[in-house]
Protein backbone atom coordinates (compact mmCIF):
# COMPACT_ATOMS: atom_id res chain seq x y z
CA UNK A 1 0.00 0.00 0.00
CA UNK A 2 1.73 3.59 -0.76
CA UNK A 3 1.82 5.88 2.50
CA UNK A 4 -0.17 8.46 0.01
CA UNK A 5 -2.72 6.89 -0.29
CA UNK A 6 -3.37 6.00 3.89
CA UNK A 7 -5.89 8.90 5.15
CA UNK A 8 -4.35 10.04 8.16
CA UNK A 9 -6.80 12.06 10.46
CA UNK A 10 -5.48 15.40 10.95
CA UNK A 11 -5.84 17.60 14.59
CA UNK A 12 -9.22 19.63 14.22
CA UNK A 13 -7.62 22.93 15.11
CA UNK A 14 -10.40 25.02 15.19
CA UNK A 15 -12.01 22.92 18.11
CA UNK A 16 -13.18 26.00 20.33
CA UNK A 17 -11.82 26.79 23.14
CA UNK A 18 -14.63 28.53 25.46
CA UNK A 19 -13.62 28.38 29.03
CA UNK A 20 -11.72 30.80 30.98
CA UNK A 21 -9.23 30.13 33.74
CA UNK A 22 -7.29 32.28 36.68
CA UNK A 23 -3.90 30.62 37.12
CA UNK A 24 -2.07 31.10 39.99
CA UNK A 25 1.20 30.48 41.60
CA UNK A 26 1.06 29.15 45.02
CA UNK A 27 3.67 30.08 47.11
CA UNK A 28 3.72 34.38 47.69
CA UNK A 29 0.23 34.00 45.92
CA UNK A 30 -2.39 31.47 47.70
CA UNK A 31 0.13 30.91 51.00
CA UNK A 32 2.81 32.99 53.03
CA UNK A 33 5.90 32.62 51.65
CA UNK A 34 8.17 32.19 54.30
CA UNK A 35 11.33 33.40 51.63
CA UNK A 36 12.73 29.94 51.47
CA UNK A 37 10.30 26.57 50.63
CA UNK A 38 7.15 26.18 52.18
CA UNK A 39 7.63 22.41 53.14
CA UNK A 40 5.36 21.14 55.21
CA UNK A 41 1.50 21.18 55.51
CA UNK A 42 2.19 22.95 58.82
CA UNK A 43 4.28 25.50 57.04
CA UNK A 44 1.40 26.36 54.72
CA UNK A 45 -0.40 29.16 55.77
CA UNK A 46 -3.19 30.53 53.57
CA UNK A 47 -3.04 34.56 53.06
CA UNK A 48 -6.24 36.12 54.51
CA UNK A 49 -8.41 37.64 51.53
CA UNK A 50 -7.55 34.67 49.07
CA UNK A 51 -9.69 32.34 49.69
CA UNK A 52 -13.10 34.82 49.37
CA UNK A 53 -11.01 36.12 45.92
CA UNK A 54 -10.95 32.80 44.47
CA UNK A 55 -14.40 32.12 45.59
CA UNK A 56 -15.31 35.22 43.44
CA UNK A 57 -13.31 34.11 40.21
CA UNK A 58 -15.24 30.54 40.63
CA UNK A 59 -18.56 32.58 40.87
CA UNK A 60 -17.70 34.40 37.84
CA UNK A 61 -17.16 31.22 35.79
CA UNK A 62 -13.53 30.91 36.05
CA UNK A 63 -11.72 27.48 36.30
CA UNK A 64 -8.85 27.51 38.82
CA UNK A 65 -5.79 26.34 38.36
CA UNK A 66 -2.44 26.24 40.40
CA UNK A 67 0.65 26.56 38.43
CA UNK A 68 3.60 25.86 40.98
CA UNK A 69 7.70 24.98 41.17
CA UNK A 70 8.18 22.70 43.85
CA UNK A 71 12.27 22.53 43.09
CA UNK A 72 12.90 21.64 46.70
CA UNK A 73 11.91 18.27 45.54
CA UNK A 74 14.78 17.96 43.20
CA UNK A 75 16.77 19.21 45.80
CA UNK A 76 15.40 16.51 48.53
CA UNK A 77 13.89 19.28 50.66
CA UNK A 78 10.28 17.58 50.93
CA UNK A 79 8.76 14.83 48.94
CA UNK A 80 6.43 15.10 46.35
CA UNK A 81 3.77 13.32 48.58
CA UNK A 82 4.13 16.69 51.13
CA UNK A 83 3.24 18.84 47.72
CA UNK A 84 0.04 16.45 47.08
CA UNK A 85 -0.70 16.47 50.73
CA UNK A 86 -0.98 20.37 50.64
CA UNK A 87 -2.91 20.50 47.67
CA UNK A 88 -5.54 18.60 49.30
CA UNK A 89 -5.75 20.42 52.53
CA UNK A 90 -6.03 23.85 50.40
CA UNK A 91 -8.90 21.70 47.81
CA UNK A 92 -10.54 20.68 51.14
CA UNK A 93 -10.97 24.09 52.28
CA UNK A 94 -12.19 25.74 49.30
CA UNK A 95 -14.66 22.88 49.02
CA UNK A 96 -15.69 24.12 52.52
CA UNK A 97 -15.65 27.64 51.32
CA UNK A 98 -18.23 26.37 48.45
CA UNK A 99 -15.91 26.07 45.52
CA UNK A 100 -13.28 24.20 44.22
CA UNK A 101 -9.95 24.49 42.62
CA UNK A 102 -9.70 22.59 39.33
CA UNK A 103 -6.23 21.39 39.09
CA UNK A 104 -2.64 21.27 40.37
CA UNK A 105 0.75 21.50 38.37
CA UNK A 106 3.96 21.59 39.59
CA UNK A 107 7.51 21.32 38.58
CA UNK A 108 9.37 19.52 40.90
CA UNK A 109 12.54 20.17 38.90
CA UNK A 110 15.64 22.32 39.88
CA UNK A 111 18.11 23.41 37.09
CA UNK A 112 21.00 22.84 39.68
CA UNK A 113 20.08 19.56 40.83
CA UNK A 114 17.70 17.68 37.66
CA UNK A 115 18.72 19.80 34.92
CA UNK A 116 16.58 21.60 32.87
CA UNK A 117 12.88 20.84 32.17
CA UNK A 118 10.30 22.32 30.30
CA UNK A 119 7.53 22.25 32.86
CA UNK A 120 9.90 24.99 35.31
CA UNK A 121 8.19 28.24 35.12
CA UNK A 122 9.12 30.54 33.62
CA UNK A 123 8.53 27.83 30.76
CA UNK A 124 4.83 27.83 29.93
CA UNK A 125 4.29 23.96 29.40
CA UNK A 126 2.27 23.79 32.70
CA UNK A 127 -0.18 26.23 31.93
CA UNK A 128 -0.29 24.67 27.96
CA UNK A 129 -1.19 21.44 29.42
CA UNK A 130 -4.25 23.00 31.28
CA UNK A 131 -5.38 25.06 28.62
CA UNK A 132 -5.33 21.77 26.17
CA UNK A 133 -7.24 19.56 28.97
CA UNK A 134 -9.92 21.97 30.17
CA UNK A 135 -10.12 23.85 26.57
CA UNK A 136 -9.51 26.81 28.18
CA UNK A 137 -9.14 29.99 25.59
CA UNK A 138 -6.15 31.76 27.02
CA UNK A 139 -7.39 35.41 25.81
CA UNK A 140 -9.87 35.28 28.34
CA UNK A 141 -7.63 34.07 31.01
CA UNK A 142 -5.11 35.84 33.68
CA UNK A 143 -2.24 34.40 35.93
CA UNK A 144 -1.19 35.97 39.29
CA UNK A 145 2.09 35.26 40.28
CA UNK A 146 4.66 37.28 43.07
CA UNK A 147 7.65 36.86 40.32
CA UNK A 148 8.44 37.68 36.54
CA UNK A 149 8.95 34.39 36.06
CA UNK A 150 5.37 33.89 36.54
CA UNK A 151 4.53 36.59 34.23
CA UNK A 152 6.68 35.14 31.26
CA UNK A 153 5.38 31.98 32.13
CA UNK A 154 1.67 33.28 31.67
CA UNK A 155 2.88 35.16 28.59
CA UNK A 156 4.57 31.75 26.83
CA UNK A 157 1.28 30.65 26.94
CA UNK A 158 -0.68 33.67 25.47
CA UNK A 159 -2.42 34.51 28.98
CA UNK A 160 -2.11 37.39 30.77
CA UNK A 161 0.10 37.95 33.55
CA UNK A 162 0.26 39.83 36.25
CA UNK A 163 2.72 40.32 39.22
CA UNK A 164 1.79 41.27 42.50
CA UNK A 165 3.73 41.65 45.65
CA UNK A 166 5.09 38.62 47.77
CA UNK A 167 2.28 37.85 50.01
CA UNK A 168 0.30 40.65 48.69
CA UNK A 169 -3.25 40.69 47.25
CA UNK A 170 -4.70 39.36 43.49
CA UNK A 171 -7.17 41.44 42.17
CA UNK A 172 -10.80 40.30 42.24
CA UNK A 173 -12.37 39.42 39.34
CA UNK A 174 -14.41 43.44 39.38
CA UNK A 175 -11.03 45.26 39.33
CA UNK A 176 -9.73 42.68 36.76
CA UNK A 177 -12.97 43.09 34.24
CA UNK A 178 -12.92 46.67 34.51
CA UNK A 179 -9.56 46.92 32.57
CA UNK A 180 -7.04 47.02 35.21
CA UNK A 181 -4.01 48.04 34.44
CA UNK A 182 -0.77 47.63 36.32
CA UNK A 183 1.16 51.46 37.06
Amino acid sequence: MNSSSINIPQQNTNIPRKNKALFLDRDGVINHDPGDYTKSLEEFHILPTIMDKMKTWYEAGYKIIIITNQGGIAKGLYPGTEVDAIHQYLQGRCIAEGFEITDFYYCPHHPEYSGKCFCRKPGSLLIEKAIHKYAIDPELSVMFGDRERDVQCAQGAGVRGIQIPTNGEILSVGEFLQGYSPS
